[in-house]
């Protein structure tokens, strides 16, 4: 009797299906970015696009003071560190970094790591093991799953924002809750909603389950000096540990753990990910620092991505295509299915707009959406034109109905 098909064979499948699909015409996977012209335009297929999938929230990869400093940087330090933070890649710059986040958040100690999935991988890595619990939001990133399986705890997932059962899951679980870790994100990156941090760490400080916070899309976009929901919701102090990136907001590239427990002190020693990984380049660790004394500094441009996510937002609802969540910086509209979303994802890139499109098993619930980000580099009229594009093409595919 035959078995299941070997590694070639299932991967030949995948392919053929894929291949089928999409009828070898363009696809999220071949788009090329030719030239970046700015945080919100590119070039791609000789043409000028505007970009509204890029997740540069704060138009700080083109600030004049973040180029600055990382030219400096390149200029005294090299083009990278050629090796990790405990052999000789521990430079000056990855300290005083990891003292600006760490001053950011209030918090006693910060540990950066080379990308946000690998901060993820750490930190959880780093405080689970066989024998403990960790309880997920089922909306939680990939980054997320991964690591809680190489972590070798057992993995637990309740209803996504759902404090109520979060504490049902606890309270079944044969794991105490002083070993359960339990993970939420701040702003979730597909649909685009916020984490009720409330009722959650109010369940996580009653039962004694330690609660982490993935910041990543939410930092320098929440809160007084944009730490993140966290922050913005006043449940800072009943959070234990927050991750999150410096590939959105920032900027650049890199990720981070921040804490204020002293019982996780020795986290950086636990963590493979940040012992065993090449540092982060020092034109992309002054760079970041630079981009974070601007987001603790300037709120001017949170207010900015707000008022462009309304406008965004209300033009949408009015065309008949709600987003899937409140007004923020990211936004997801429903599509009928993966043909349909593939030919209006074709339709805008081809009028001139970019924007992500996501399909199972990336996005919950089975649903096939086109996803948006919005920038503080956004201009009025980039959302107006962004809102004519999505008109026409969205009429043209069978989206929208034709205006009568």
């Amino acid at each position: 009797m035959a078995g299941p098909p070997g590694i070639k064979a299932r991967s030949q499948g995948f392919a053929d299906i894929f291949d089928r699909s999409t009828g070898g015409a363009l696809t999220p996977l071949s788009v090329v970015i030719e030239k970046v012209l700015s945080p919100v335009r590119a070039v791609i297929e000789g043409r000028e696009t505007l970009m509204f999938g890029t997740n540069s929230y704060l138009g700080l990869n083109f600030d004049p003071s973040c180029i600055a400093a990382a030219s400096t940087a390149l200029a005294n330090f090299g083009t990278g560190s050629t090796a990790s933070r405990v052999a000789s890649g521990n430079q000056a710059l990855h300290i005083e970094l990891e003292r600006a986040i760490a001053e950011l958040y209030g918090r006693r100690d910060a540990v950066v790591f080379s990308t946000g999935f690998m901060a993820n991988l750490g930190a959880i890595g780093g405080l689970v093991r066989e024998g403990d619990a960790v309880v997920l939001d089922a909306h939680c990133h990939a980054s997320i799953f991964d690591a809680c399986k190489l972590s070798g705890a057992k993995i637990l997932t309740f209803k996504h924002n759902d404090a109520a059962d979060l504490a049902r899951v606890i309270a079944a679980s044969d794991i105490a809750p002083s070993r359960t870790l339990v993970i939420v994100e701040g702003l979730y990156s597909v649909l685009g909603d916020v984490a009720g941090l409330e009722a959650i760490s109010t369940v996580t400080a009653e039962t004694g389950a330690v609660l982490l916070v993935d910041e990543a899309h939410s930092l320098g976009l929440y809160g007084a000096r944009g730490r993140g929901v966290a922050e913005a919701q006043g449940v800072e102090d009943k959070v234990d540990v927050i991750v999150g990136t410096f590939s959105k907001s920032v900027g650049v590239v890199g990720g981070y753990c921040v804490t204020n427990d002293p019982a996780f002190r020795a986290l950086r020693f636990a963590a493979r990910s940040y012992l065993y990984t090449a540092s982060l380049p020092p034109p992309v660790v002054a760079a970041a620092r630079q981009a974070l004394a601007i987001i603790a500094a300037d709120s001017e441009r949170r207010a900015t991505v707000t008022a462009r996510a309304e406008a965004l937002h209300c033009g949408l609802t009015g065309l008949g295509l709600p987003p899937l969540a409140p007004p923020g910086p990211v936004g997801a509209v429903r599509m009928p299915g993966i043909k349909a979303g593939l030919e209006t994802w074709t339709a805008l890139l081809r009028a001139g707009l970019y924007v992500n499109m996501l399909i199972p098993p990336a996005t919950p619930n089975g649903e096939v959406v086109l996803r948006y980000s919005v920038s503080a580099a956004h201009s009025t009229a980039d959302i107006e034109a962004a809102l004519d594009i999505i008109a026409t093409a969205g009429r043209q595919t069978g989206v929208l109905r034709p205006a009568a």
